[in-house]
């Protein structure tokens, strides 16, 4: 076991790279929103301390994640400067650091929330790193769409906070962002496509290329419609959401289209422009569609607390 002082060079801002922060706000904002938009209400001290033990669990994932594939970030371009492959922090130290922040968030969320939210949280980062990064990632092509299971949980994990249980609601915001990962993660893999294949990573652009991973991008962003309409008619949909969903998913399948009618060397003559905008795009996409959820959450609780209007929708 390697000690917290090994590397006198490592800094905080280090640490809190191992625990990949644009991964854990993700997660923090798709949890949040399946808290907020629950039928049942969340004491506000209870609703802080829950969402601060989700990103705890987030970051033990990401520095997890961090340890375990130190040798292929190391060898490609995107993630060669971490902190691990760059030397700043110790292996053992970051599985150290995961191990203990793993505990902790799911022994905290279990007794500040309930024990099924703790139980959850446990599966995703059991999931994202047991079944995702050391059995997926580098064996099969279906690393992303299988793994994406980890990512998709955090609004499930927020309803059973709110909730102590499940529902078919947050399983629809669990199938979102299931279905929303792989063509975001295949974007990426579009313009860092060199990276994958000299880590021996099989992501789609490496085992199948380029041209079937654009119609499998298509093929996703079309299926995200449906799910995405089914949202609109639930009991967590709704005016904003209806708005939100026919826009998104409009940018989304033109874009996916765009990609697909694209040749390789078109693409590599302008460093994957369009690729790169579609990955952005797809940000925006979650964004959009979960913060129209919580408008909707909103604006039920306003026409049944004020106005005493029956609820349409």
């Amino acid at each position: 076991m390697t000690s917290l002082d090994t590397h006198p060079e490592t800094r905080l801002g280090d640490y809190i790279a191992l625990l990949k922060p644009s991964v854990m706000s993700l997660a923090v904002f798709t949890a949040m929103i399946g808290m907020f938009v629950a039928p049942v209400p969340v004491h506000p001290v209870i609703g802080f301390a829950s969402v601060l033990f989700i990103a705890v669990g987030a970051g033990a994932s990401g520095a997890l994640n961090m340890w375990y594939d130190a040798d292929i970030d190391g060898l490609m371009t995107r993630t060669r400067s971490r902190p691990i492959p760059a030397g700043r922090v110790a292996a053992g130290d970051a599985l150290m650091l995961g191990l203990w922040l793993s505990g902790l968030s799911i022994v905290m969320l279990a007794l500040t929330a309930n024990l099924l939210a703790g139980a959850l949280l446990a599966l995703s980062i059991a999931f994202y790193i047991a079944v995702y990064t050391m059995v997926l990632k580098r064996r099969t092509v279906q690393n992303i769409v299988i793994g994406g299971a980890a990512g998709a949980l955090p609004p499930v994990i927020g309803w059973a906070v709110a909730t102590g249980g499940v529902a078919w609601e947050p399983f629809l915001m669990f199938l979102l962002i299931f279905l929303w990962t792989p063509p975001h993660f295949w974007a990426l893999a579009l313009y860092a496509a060199a990276d994958y294949r000299q880590a021996a990573v099989p992501m789609m652009t490496v085992a199948h290329g380029e041209r079937v991973t654009r119609r499998q991008i298509l093929i996703y962003c079309l299926a995200l419609l449906p799910v995405s309409l089914l949202v609109v008619f639930s009991p967590i949909g709704g005016p904003a959401t209806a708005a939100v969903a026919l826009a998104v998913n409009g940018v989304m399948v033109a874009g996916a289209i765009r990609l697909v009618h694209r040749a390789a060397r078109e693409a590599e003559s302008d460093s994957y422009a369009a690729e790169r905008l579609f990955f952005r795009q797809t940000l925006f996409y979650l964004f959009a569609l979960f913060s129209a959820m919580a408008v909707d959450a909103m604006l039920r609780a306003h026409l049944m607390a004020n106005l005493n209007w029956p609820v349409l929708f």
